[in-house]
């Protein structure tokens, strides 16, 4: 795939970054990013927002920033094409493309995007992503959208995968009650804070997922200035969902079902209705070695 890198600057390194354009942005919509740990749950966590937003009556955007494009899978039922396909297979001329050549209309009329990536070693994620938000400009589908859901690949922080920081409002955070995902948690911060000393973003809050309890992510949010926002514990009916490829909203109704549901649409309702951003400072990473766990 050859990917141009008119938007890019060469390092000594012989590596590849991208220079953000900050006279492009998303317009009025209220936008989210959402990060954590690889495998957390980002995914299943952002495509049932998506719903929940959508069940509120709110036009919903989400956009998958993971080479992989499995973000909305469950939305759209199956592996929607990508941006940076769309865009090779016009040889980048975007002018030539029409909307359902990139956008897939996912459950309950949530427009789902994948912008894809370049393959491994060739190139910067973060190209994409902003090569997507301009593509979505042109055809002016942000214009009559209300939210957008940015579902970020990993907990990777470089400047590529951190790029979504530069059009979302509030970035939430999806951790497990675990050292592991807590210590990736805190990295997170880190970008966000260094990230928001030249662009609006924020933390928004953090999602406890797939875990029984939270004494462990209520201790650091309390220590660094977090807040949870969310709790949706490690029940099967998420990895049926994903198996079914369908949301939790789909699934044959129960009452730990209807419990997680509910959730989700308090927790859209949350963030519509809006808070206070925290201004959360993170732990160097031997402070929070020591911090986390016990004896």
């Amino acid at each position: 795939m050859n990917i141009p890198i008119r938007n890019q600057v060469a390092r000594p390194t012989g590596s590849m970054q991208v220079e953000l354009d900050p006279t492009v942005n998303i317009g009025n919509a209220k936008v989210f990013a959402v990060y954590g740990k690889g495998g957390i749950g980002k995914s299943t966590t952002s495509s049932n927002l998506s719903v929940a937003f959508s069940k509120l009556g709110k036009r919903v955007l989400q956009i998958g920033c993971d080479p992989k494009h499995d973000s909305t899978f469950t939305l759209t039922k199956r592996l929607a094409p990508t941006v940076i396909d769309a865009l090779e297979a016009v040889q980048f001329h975007s002018e030539e493309l029409r909307v359902e050549d990139f956008v897939t209309t996912g459950y309950n009329g949530v427009m789902c995007v994948e912008a894809g990536g370049p393959p491994a070693g060739t190139g910067c994620g973060g190209y994409v992503v902003g090569q997507t938000v301009k593509l979505l400009k042109e055809h002016h589908l942000l214009e009559d959208t209300d939210v957008v859901i940015f579902d970020v690949l990993g907990d990777v922080v470089c400047g590529g995968f951190a790029s979504p920081l530069q059009h979302a409002g509030r970035a939430l955070i999806v951790t497990a009650n675990d050292f592991d995902s807590i210590f990736a948690m805190n990295r997170i911060v880190a970008a966000i804070h260094a990230k928001s000393k030249n662009y609006n973003v924020r933390v928004g809050g953090v999602i406890a997922n797939r875990s029984a309890r939270t004494d462990e992510v209520d201790r650091y949010n309390e220590a660094v200035g977090l807040k949870r926002v969310a709790h949706f514990p490690d029940l099967d009916v998420v990895r049926r969902s994903r198996l079914k490829k369908s949301t939790l909203f789909e699934m044959e109704p129960s009452p730990e079902l209807e419990a997680v549901q509910n959730e989700y649409l308090r927790l859209a309702d949350q963030l519509w209705t809006g808070f206070e951003p925290l201004e959360a400072k993170p732990m160097k990473d031997r402070d929070l070695f020591e911090f986390l766990g016990f004896d």
